[in-house]
């Protein structure tokens, strides 16, 4: 058992529940963060578009579009103090017929009623100065709409709780939670037991089975999953901002969205589905996003896919089957001191840090909190080789000979910039953790070259047996028994893993100068986020 007694413990280390770590700690509280994956981003906060939304497509009076808003607005200054990229590029609704241009007329009437700004329509000549590649009769214009990295986004949001004092516990699934006489609720996790003063359920996939948990019940939680393409960075130039169909009453429609890395993504496809942990894509679902982005995107080829992967985000059905707002409440009476948050899907991302801002105002108004006088908003940015002038690059190599050795050539991304993800104030021990902190494994080889040197890097940084690393989750090891004396075997290389998913045939190679290298992993074909910074 935990012998110490938090303020708050947060369930859910995603990017809404690292945001409300991050701002609880302008307080002097002691917070603990329960996640149940071995590191961040893992689910839903780094398997979506990385879309900035602007706040027009929810309905007005909503959570959605209040908190969507305010996400908005303060993502530049966010993205200042924590270091991670976000480009406010804009974003085009595209339109042919005269119903699709009345639909759009209403979203910008819905948007400026939420407070959204910068909404405009555009003719087809402004439309293709704007977007050149697009096909179009009109758009509407969101100028304030952009994209974001998130990835980084939930990692820097973390790391600054952290610097600021709060504690995460990774592979620390909750499987109960009580609330004891003396008013404290004890979380029981795979691991150990804690003890504290206020809950948040921020689990994400998970709500409602927290919040079951904590008294709450009756909340039907589905699925909404999304399948996406990833291109190859070469096509970015030709997508300057994201470009959207006309949306339906419930549906935003197929995107032709960008990284902010400089990679093209098509999608998502949106099937309702009850397995919240199966992320294979079916074949049937890239045909159709294919022929779904070419109607606004002619200049998608087959040739450019470098990757697949897939969302799915947390929905509450209400008792009349309709989808839900962000459900976020406090139950005095069933729950007292436990914030309960159920369906924060799109736009969670833009509006984490807006939704975490909410749920410390409703816990201050049952209890004063003392300022933390030596908060530190800043969370100092890990620099990019690949994205450094000549003449600093050369002055990182002067310094440190590891910022001259290319570990990724598809990313150029060096030793120095993947030990320093290693070393991370979070621990980061998987390889898919390096992967996100960095870039490397998402280019267009998908680590082919890379991954043997960036798996032998966390044996000996973090003094892991071969086979014991992991390349995402707690049982996805890459490596099992030997061949022959010191050299490490692969997993098997036909079948599926993770819940269907296929697997890839092994590869081999060597590292360091000409060391035998271990047979890479099959969980790396699983880990369908690719590329999707």
């Amino acid at each position: 058992m935990n012998n110490s007694v938090y303020d708050v413990l947060i369930i859910g280390g995603g990017v809404v529940g690292s945001a409300c770590a991050r701002e609880l700690s302008r307080w002097s509280l002691k917070i603990g963060v329960l996640e149940k994956n071995l590191d961040v981003c893992f689910e839903t906060s780094g398997r979506n578009t990385g879309v900035c939304h602007g706040g027009f497509a929810y309905d007005p009076g909503s959570l959605k579009a209040r908190l969507c808003v305010e996400g908005n607005r303060m993502m530049g200054q966010l993205a200042e103090e924590l270091g991670f990229s976000f480009r406010r590029c804009g974003k085009v609704l595209v339109g042919n017929t005269d119903e699709e241009y009345e639909q759009l007329l209403k979203v910008k009437a819905q948007g400026e009623t939420n407070g959204a700004s910068g909404l405009r329509m555009v003719d087809e000549q402004e439309l293709h100065r704007l977007v050149p590649s697009v096909v179009g009769k009109f758009a509407l214009f969101s100028e304030n709409s952009g994209i974001l990295d998130p990835f980084m986004f939930t990692v820097a949001l973390a790391e600054n709780a952290v610097q600021n004092g709060a504690e995460y516990f990774f592979d620390n699934e909750v499987t109960g939670i009580e609330r004891g006489e003396d008013g404290l609720w004890t979380v029981e996790t795979i691991h150990a037991l804690f003890r504290s003063r206020w809950v948040i359920n921020a689990a994400g996939l998970g709500c409602g089975r927290i919040s079951d948990m904590l008294g709450i019940t009756g909340y039907r939680i589905i699925g909404s999953k999304d399948d996406y393409i990833i291109l190859d960075r070469r096509m970015g130039p030709l997508v300057p901002m994201p470009i959207y169909t006309v949306p339906s009453n419930t549906y935003m429609g197929i995107h032709v969205s960008l990284t902010t890395d400089g990679n093209v993504l098509l999608g998502p496809t949106a099937e309702e589905t009850d397995d919240l942990s199966y992320y294979g894509v079916a074949r049937h679902n890239l045909d159709y996003l294919y022929e779904e982005a070419v109607k606004i995107w002619p200049h998608v080829d087959r040739g450019d896919y470098i990757r697949t992967y897939c969302g799915i985000l947390p929905k509450w059905i209400d008792e009349n089957g309709k989808i839900g707002d962000f459900k976020i409440e406090i139950r005095d009476d069933i729950a007292p001191r436990a914030v309960n948050l159920v369906g924060i899907e799109s736009p969670g991302l833009t509006a984490s840090v807006a939704i975490a801002r909410y749920v410390i105002a409703m816990m201050r108004e049952r209890e004063t909190f003392e300022v933390n006088s030596s908060f530190d908003p800043v969370r100092p940015r890990m620099p990019r080789f690949a994205e450094l002038p000549p003449e600093e690059q050369a002055r990182l190599i002067e310094e440190d000979p590891d910022w001259g050795e290319v570990i990724c050539r598809c990313e150029k991304v060096t030793r120095a910039e993947i030990l320093r993800a290693i070393h991370s104030p979070l621990d980061c021990t998987t390889m898919a953790g390096v992967k996100y902190r960095t870039r490397s494994m998402m280019g267009r080889c998908q680590g082919g070259y890379c991954q043997m040197r960036i798996a032998r890097m966390l044996e000996d940084e973090k003094g892991i047996r071969p086979e014991e690393l992991v390349y995402m989750r707690r049982d996805g090891h890459p490596f099992f028994g030997t061949v022959r004396d010191g050299e490490t075997s692969a997993a098997p290389v036909s079948g599926t893993a993770h819940g269907g998913e296929p697997i890839s045939a092994p590869v081999s190679g060597t590292v360091h100068g000409g060391d035998p290298a271990p047979v890479p992993a099959t969980e790396a074909a699983a880990d369908t986020t690719g590329g999707a910074s």
